[in-house]
């Protein structure tokens, strides 16, 4: 028993860390922007979509993140211009892309709901043939790297003029609209780096499991703000931003953790999203909690 959950943490830890990826892009959104954006659950499967189409096709499986990337980023642009330039609500906006990318994913693994790889090298059996690694080490491997890279660029990112001008109209709209930047087109490039990196990972997540489904993306916005959630409350927000980035992608790997363990412990898998919704409702109810528990403490004291 205790032999398959600690086989079941290390798997969940190695899908985890790829799937922070999602969750950097959801904390753009929702914590940098204070975007409430749901492009995320098709913009997650279009990567997965793109990059096992390029697979298949011959494509080098590296060169095929760069184009999941690409279509990613797409599919924020649009999200942004339904809100900034028709004046959609932001939720709305999300939902409308969310909704067209169902199509259009279908469209672009050829009319079909699924594509398999089996067979196929993919960037990460190339690295576990190259250094003689096991998938769960290699998945490790990979995910830590581009986790490790994509939150240094961050880091740098939203330390320059552009950066700090996407993080102030999240903070401050009126604010940074009064100094003379365009916050239109600030939310717009946030939404495009965001659902860039969802649709990464959704990359990343088809090479590793070996194929690319239509519905890989159903719950990914939930599973994201878990992630956000588990790390503040975790991790806390202190220290500089780099750390606050680093505490996300934990904060995937935990919740990876807890559902692998409970699985282990006999919970259906067709109950997960009742899971989920627990975990994040324990998430958000915790610093509300505390804040309760200091006001009583004090209130004692005094």
């Amino acid at each position: 028993m205790l032999q398959g959950i600690f086989l079941a943490i290390e798997g969940a830890a190695s899908q985890g860390i790829i799937w922070g990826i999602m969750t950097l892009g959801v904390y753009i959104t929702f914590k940098v922007l204070d975007f409430p954006d749901l492009t995320v659950d098709g913009s997650f499967a279009l990567g997965g979509a793109v990059s096992a189409m390029l697979i298949q096709n011959g494509m080098n499986p590296f060169a095929t993140l760069f184009f999941a990337f690409a279509a990613g980023s797409l599919a924020g642009f649009i999200t942004g211009f339904l809100n900034t330039k028709l004046q959609i609500p932001g939720i709305l906006a999300g939902i409308l892309t969310m909704i067209a990318l169902y199509s259009i994913n279908i469209r672009v693994m050829g009319n079909r709901p699924n594509i398999p790889l089996l067979g196929m090298s993919t960037s990460l059996t190339i690295i576990q043939n190259l250094l003689s690694l096991n998938k769960i080490l290699s998945d490790l491997l990979v995910g830590f790297i581009f986790s490790a890279v994509i939150i240094i660029i961050m880091y740098w990112f939203f330390g320059t003029e552009m950066g700090c001008a996407i993080r102030a109209a999240g903070n401050n709209e009126r604010m940074i609209r009064a100094l003379g930047v365009d916050t239109n087109v600030m939310k717009i490039i946030g939404l495009m780096i965001s659902n860039a990196l969802v649709a990464l990972s959704g990359a990343l997540v088809t090479q590793s499991q070996g194929y690319a489904d239509v519905g890989m993306g159903t719950g990914t916005i939930v599973i994201g703000l878990a992630s956000v959630i588990i790390g503040e409350v975790v991790f806390g927000n202190r220290f500089s931003f780099w750390y606050k980035l680093a505490s996300v992608v934990m904060g995937s790997i935990i919740y990876r953790i807890i559902i692998a363990i409970v699985l282990q412990l006999g919970l259906k898998s067709s109950d997960l999203k009742l899971l989920t919704a627990v975990i994040v409702a324990i998430a958000l109810s915790v610093p509300v909690l505390n804040k309760k528990v200091t006001r009583v403490v004090g209130g004692k004291r005094k």
